[in-house]
C-alpha cells in the first residue's frame, strides 16, 4: 500500500488571502499534494474569523484542488513554534513569490473587513 505524501503548510489565514492561494497553488501545480493545518486561534482583534469561516474560504478558495484529491486540511491547537531535528526526512523550503504578492497583508484585509 502506498501512502500520500503532502506538502505542509501551517498557518491562522486570517484571512486566507490571494497570496496564500498562490503559494498552496504554487506547490499543487508540481504535482504534489498538500496538507494544511489550520491553528484553532482564540478570537481576538488579530484573529476576529472563526475556524470555521476560516476552513469555508479556504474550501472555496481551493476547491478544484479539493475534489482532486490534492488538498486536505486539518485543525490544529494554536502553536508557539515548530521545531524539528536533524535528518528528519523531509526538505524545509521557503518559496517566493512576486513581490506585489508577498505584500500582502493580512491586517490591513483584516481592518477592512471588520
Amino acid at each position: 500500500m502506498t501512502l500520500k505524501k503532502y506538502s505542509l503548510f501551517i498557518g491562522r489565514y486570517q484571512p486566507f488571502h490571494s497570496g496564500h492561494k498562490q503559494l498552496m497553488e504554487t506547490v499543487l501545480k508540481e504535482g504534489k499534494n498538500i496538507l494544511i493545518a489550520l491553528r484553532h486561534t482564540a478570537i481576538d482583534i488579530n484573529n476576529p474569523f472563526t475556524v470555521r469561516q476560516r476552513r469555508k474560504k479556504i474550501k472555496k478558495e481551493l476547491v478544484d484542488w479539493i475534489e482532486k484529491g490534492q488538498v486536505k486540511i486539518i485543525l490544529i491547537p494554536d502553536i508557539t513554534e515548530v521545531c524539528y531535528g536533524r535528518g528528519v526526512g523531509y526538505g524545509i523550503r521557503e518559496i517566493r513569490l512576486d513581490a506585489d504578492i508577498e505584500k500582502i497583508s493580512a491586517t490591513k484585509i483584516r481592518k477592512k473587513t471588520i
